[in-house]
């Protein structure tokens, strides 16, 4: 019986895997049948496999980024689990936005640890003054001037006019996460809709930007809604999807969720990697306290990408320590 079931999964998942490998996409109950595998030995065969289309499509490069928290706190949004929010009572440090000079800075010691993308993130809707958003371009011009550092910004949701003007200052990748599945979205936040998400994002494809976007895992949803999702990002044609997990904040109303199971973490990129098997699958917050010492194995699951050094509130840790086990993978980092 168990050699059956090993046997029945492995043809499974090798069939899925020539499926997406041959060029042909994935339908929603065979992610689910992934999701589904409870058994560590058939989770290890689905990392095998999900490492082979990375492989494929990818090579065995994995790309590096960092951000900058370039203004933090008091945001009018309502989202559960960001301790930035101004509706919940937390501990965070609050900021106005970083003077150019201390964005720069930031942005200079990401190139010399040899970080390939920079993202400046402000907290709030949008930038709604335009003393800022021109601060904030100005330093993206400088950057650009950088040897192999390429600038991104998370800023909320800009207006057609406020995209052109950043991408005029050299600006060519848009981050902007829908967080969660639509069906799920109305238990993360109340302030705005995902559908203003999704405008914002379809806003910066047509202005000729790339996008990184995703989402935030053990919120509560289902597995089937982190399929949702992951078919929502293949619809958008996201270019690099950006995968967390939440790190319960006290103070924040989800405080008190459980963390996911590390193998849990790993299928869930698994099935983003087969499901969007030729675009970026960065792994960034959460990953530190959620998948454990099994972090290298997130490259198994499908991963080219990490963000890497602090996050918006919370300590990462020292990029040495993840340069050199992508080194130990057999990989190479740029």
């Amino acid at each position: 019986m168990k050699n059956s079931r090993l046997k029945e999964n492995y043809n499974f998942i090798k069939n899925l895997t020539d499926k997406v490998l041959s060029g042909s996409s994935i339908q929603a109950d065979e992610a689910e049948h992934i999701l589904s595998l409870k058994k560590q030995t058939d989770i290890i065969l689905l990392l095998a496999h999900a490492n082979l289309i990375r492989e494929s499509f990818h090579g065995s490069r994995i790309n590096l980024c960092a951000i900058v928290n370039a203004q933090s706190g008091k945001c009018s949004e309502d989202c559960r689990f960001c301790v930035q929010s101004a509706h919940y009572n937390t501990d965070i440090v609050s900021h106005s936005l970083l003077k150019k000079n201390d964005i720069l800075k930031a942005a200079q010691t990401a190139g010399k640890k040899g970080i390939h993308r920079f993202s400046i993130v402000t907290s709030g809707k949008g930038v709604k003054e335009k003393k800022d958003f021109d601060r904030i371009c100005t330093a993206v011009k400088d950057i650009c001037g950088f040897d192999s550092l390429l600038p991104c910004a998370s800023l909320g949701i800009l207006t057609k006019q406020q995209f052109r003007q950043i991408y005029a200052a050299g600006l060519r990748r848009y981050h902007h996460n829908l967080e969660s599945a639509e069906s799920f979205f109305s238990q993360v936040c109340t302030t705005h809709s995902f559908e203003e998400r999704v405008k914002t994002i379809r806003l910066a494809k047509e202005e000729g930007f790339e996008v990184c976007s995703g989402g935030i895992f053990g919120l509560g949803e289902t597995p089937q809604q982190r399929i949702e999702l992951a078919f929502t990002l293949k619809e958008l044609d996201i270019d690099s999807v950006a995968l967390n997990f939440l790190h319960p904040i006290p103070g924040t109303p989800f405080e008190n969720n459980n963390l996911l199971p590390p193998l849990e973490i790993l299928k869930a990129v698994a099935v983003f990697r087969f499901i969007c098997p030729d675009k970026e699958l960065r792994i960034c917050g959460g990953r530190e306290v959620c998948l454990k010492t099994l972090q290298p194995l997130m490259y198994a699951a499908g991963a080219d990408g990490i963000m890497v050094g602090n996050y918006l509130t919370t300590a990462g840790r020292n990029v040495h320590v993840d340069l050199r086990e992508i080194t130990d993978m057999g990989l190479e980092h740029c």
